[in-house]
């Protein structure tokens, strides 16, 4: 390879919408150019033995977080891992995978920012923080749907987790260099599908931004209401907040879109504007595919730091 990988971290609590976000920023670079590793598969105990040790899959001592950070070593540097597979419906462990990295390796799951070696070896690190309501919406359709749980086993299981998410899960919030929280738009429920859900994007100045003052700053934001920059804190810290509701129209996302393409080479490729149909796609509760322009945006944002890194790379090797 004639740059190493970049490294994308998608960290949040189960059921927090990983998979979903993983899986849509591969579509949208390219899925034969993207590795994906799920940190759930470096668990130390199947169900069986963490049920009989009333430990949970949230606990740092429950996952071989050494293996993890020797791993991600490894793909950083472009080299191959023998990576354990962690079966999800079974609750056991399927044969190792041998895995070369691609030009993209996205790393996600529950304790990703855990240990500084591990920090260390991300370019763009994300945290997904939806309100727990939400999530708890989301943990009970999955996990009944594809894991066979009942709501009363799941509702259960996410109170026995509750203090290893606060005290494991939850700080590493603070590692991010992007926080992204969906949520219901003025507080109504999520039953009918999550094509309404608003956007909150915290930017953190740990990696230089899209400068987006021009059409969202304080002397008139020519986007209308539906997308908002605006300065706030956030565990104490300043950052910026990007606000995208779920009603943004077509017009003010593409708007956004041309910004964000014309500040990084090759990004219009990737963008609805580039002829990119997999943008912000998801699948509704009916099983009908969707487009929601909060996610649209996201992934493009996501996928800008990734190119941003892969330039800065570029750079540096040359």
């Amino acid at each position: 390879m004639t740059h190493r990988p970049i490294v994308l971290g998608i960290v949040g609590d189960s059921a927090a919408g990983k998979t979903t976000l993983t899986k849509g920023i591969a579509q949208v670079l390219g899925e034969e150019h993207v590795t994906i590793i799920c940190t759930d598969d470096y668990h130390r105990y199947d169900r069986k033995q963490r049920a009989e040790m009333g430990i949970s899959a949230l606990h740092p001592d429950c996952n071989y977080l050494d293996i993890i950070q020797q791993h991600l070593s490894l793909l950083r540097t472009g080299q191959p891992i023998l990576k354990p597979i962690y079966n999800h419906t079974s609750g056991m462990f399927d044969p190792p995978e041998y895995i070369k990295p691609s030009r993209f390796v996205i790393v996600e799951g529950l304790l990703g920012y855990s240990t500084r070696g591990m920090r260390d070896s991300y370019d763009v690190k994300v945290y997904l923080a939806p309100p727990e309501e939400l999530r708890t919406t989301w943990k009970i359709k999955r996990d009944t749907r594809k894991r066979g749980y009942s709501e009363a086993e799941v509702i259960e299981q996410m109170r026995k987790r509750e203090s290893d998410s606060e005290h494991f899960i939850r700080p590493q919030r603070q590692w991010a260099d992007v926080v992204v929280t969906f949520y219901p738009n003025n507080g109504g429920s999520t039953e009918k599908d999550d094509l309404l859900l608003n956007a909150r994007l915290v930017l953190r100045p740990t990696i230089p931004h899209p400068d987006l003052t021009h059409i969202l700053g304080s002397n008139g934001n020519h986007l209308g209401s539906a997308i908002r920059l605006e300065l706030g804190r956030d565990m104490g810290k300043p950052v910026d907040v990007l606000e995208i509701d779920g009603h943004a129209t077509s017009e003010q996302v593409k708007e956004l879109e041309r910004v964000l393409c014309n500040e990084v080479p090759y990004l219009g490729k990737f963008c609805s504007l580039g002829g990119n149909e997999d943008l912000g796609k998801l699948i509704g509760t009916t099983g009908e595919t969707l487009q929601s322009y909060p996610l649209a945006l996201t992934q493009l944002l996501i996928t800008y730091h990734i190119l941003k890194a892969t330039n800065v790379e570029s750079a540096i090797s040359l």
